[in-house]
C-alpha cells in the first residue's frame, strides 16, 4: 500500500490525521528534491521507495501525488529528465537535479529549519540551537 498519510508501526498501521497528511503533501516537492540529490538520477518509483525507506516507513507517497510533483518540478526547471531502462528492464523517466533545483533545495531546507525551530519554540520542545 503506497499512500501518503499512513504511518506504520511494528505490527500495525496508524493513519496520520488529515492535517498531518496535508503538511506532508505540502512538502512533497522538497522531499523529492532532496531524494533526487541524494540518490542521483532516479525514476519515480525509485524516489517513492527511497522516501519511504529514509522515513523508516513513516511516509508513503501516493503514486498520483508523486508524479504530479515530479512533473511540476520539471516544468519549473528544478528537475531535468531522460528516458532510460530501469533495473527491471522497463523504460522509465529518470530525474536529475538542475542548478536551479539545487538552489531551491537549499532555500527550502533553510525555510523548513526556520519553521521547525519556531514551532519547537512555541511548543517548548527545547530545540534551541545556535543559528
Amino acid at each position: 500500500m503506497s499512500r501518503l498519510g499512513q504511518k506504520k508501526h511494528p505490527g500495525r498501521e496508524v493513519p496520520l490525521s488529515s492535517k498531518s497528511a496535508s503538511i506532508l503533501y505540502g512538502n512533497l516537492d522538497l522531499l523529492l528534491l532532496q531524494t533526487v540529490e541524494a540518490e542521483g538520477p532516479i525514476h519515480g518509483l525509485g524516489a517513492m521507495d527511497a522516501i519511504q525507506a529514509r522515513s523508516q516507513g513513516s511516509i508513503e507517497v501516493e503514486d498520483g501525488a508523486l508524479y504530479r510533483s515530479l512533473h511540476r518540478l520539471e516544468a519549473r526547471g528544478l528537475l531535468s529528465s531522460e528516458w532510460r531502462t530501469s533495473e527491471k528492464s522497463r523504460r522509465a523517466k529518470f530525474y536529475s537535479l538542475t542548478k536551479a533545483g539545487k538552489k531551491e533545495l537549499a532555500r527550502g531546507k533553510a525555510e523548513w529549519e526556520r519553521h521547525t525551530r519556531a514551532v519547537g519554540r512555541v511548543l517548548g520542545l527545547g530545540w534551541e540551537v545556535s543559528e
